[in-house]
């Protein structure tokens, strides 16, 4: 079997390829702009905004044939709660699926059999002001406006009357490895800590009064887009994913301050956004002097992730965060019932950031 990941060099792609390439059996071919460093698959470099390489790409060898696609592509705003509601990003988000998957069907539509496409919590309101709690799959469309809802609905129409299936799963929060993200907290907390150790500070939380959080491990995401690539109970169906728990940031604090090998200080609200871009110029010392392998620039290795975490902390000035917590009971009942504790998630992402040298040790 031959998948092709669309968007490989973000936190779901790369492990969604990872899992893959591990897998007997299957071949993977990554694409996306940026180069990719996952051993054991192809690389296709492709702007999915280019209808007219997409069309080219799609009568490669490295295509065609594809019996498997995970759609993990994203474009986000620089600005990024506003770019949610930008009909202009949503609109080139849909243009990026469309690209990808109308000159791919073109060419391997009698070989191809599963799409999996990636939505998000924000299917159910939660950025514009409603949560149901718990969010469930069965629920009646939101009505706003949202490139997921663009992206789902060519999705069916594309499938009306043909031998693929579908399948769309709803992760909350995913944590992993990935260079530039604009969501993906696992630098960012790496990041935060090792500036704060350098000047021999405790870890201070800067995000505001507790609030519920899910999460959902990459590695697990990407278990579950191997379970819907070839369960029959998955075609046709959209699942909610998450590690299977709840958090509040101020109870693993301490699990991520000693996961860096820092104390956990007095809680000290800032804006991420606003005061870690300016120290750009210490991270690339820490860079130096550690050997590390991540990037030196900072932006190329957080991205706009500064953002989403003040988001996700609750940070100062930022709105209080509504409850967010997704039913996988769906997706249990379907037959997939792994989990992960997220405690134990988020200090072995921290940890395996310093055994590949993308942090410094503990």
């Amino acid at each position: 079997m031959k998948v092709v990941i669309y968007g490989v060099t973000g936190v779901i792609g790369r492990a969604a390829a990872e899992h893959f390439v591990a897998l007997p059996g299957w071949e993977v071919v990554g694409v996306s702009r940026r180069p990719t460093d996952v051993a054991g698959i192809e690389h296709l470099p492709l702007d999915l905004l280019d209808r007219a390489a997409c069309t080219v790409a799609a009568r490669s060898p490295r295509l065609v044939g594809a019996s498997h696609v995970v759609f993990a592509a994203l474009q986000e705003s620089p600005d990024l709660a506003a770019g949610w509601h930008d009909r202009e990003l949503m609109d080139r988000n849909l243009a990026m699926f469309t690209n990808a998957l109308e000159p791919l069907l073109d060419t391997t539509g009698a070989s191809l059999e599963h799409i999996s496409l990636l939505q998000g919590a924000k299917a159910y309101g939660l950025h514009v002001g409603r949560a149901p709690v718990p969010a469930k799959e069965r629920a009646p469309r939101d009505d706003h406006a949202n490139f997921y809802f663009l992206q789902e609905d060519r999705l069916r129409e594309l499938a009306t009357g043909a031998q693929w299936s579908w399948t769309i799963l709803r992760p909350q929060v995913v944590y992993g490895q990935s260079f530039g993200s604009p969501m993906n907290l696992v630098p960012v907390l790496g990041v935060y800590g090792a500036l704060l150790r350098e000047r021999g500070l405790p870890l201070s939380f800067p995000g505001g009064p507790p609030h519920l959080q899910e999460a959902v491990d990459a590695r697990l995401l990407a278990r579950a887009l191997a379970w819907a690539a070839t369960a029959p109970s998955a075609r046709g169906e959209t699942f909610n994913v998450t590690n299977g728990d709840v958090f509040a940031w101020r109870d693993v604090w301490p699990t991520v301050a000693d996961a860096l090998g820092m104390e956990a200080g007095e809680p000290e609200p800032t804006r991420l956004a606003e005061t870690m871009p300016p120290r750009a110029g210490e991270w690339a010392e820490v860079v130096d002097r550690h050997g590390l392998r991540s990037p030196r620039d900072l932006h190329a290795f957080v991205g706009g992730s500064w953002a989403y975490a003040d988001i996700m902390f609750g940070s100062l000035g930022s709105p209080r965060p509504l409850p967010a917590v997704l039913s996988t009971v769906k997706i249990r009942q379907a037959g997939f019932g792994d989990c992960v504790d997220t405690e134990d998630m988020l200090r072995q992402w921290l940890e395996l950031f310093q055994e590949r040298g993308l942090l410094p040790r503990r």
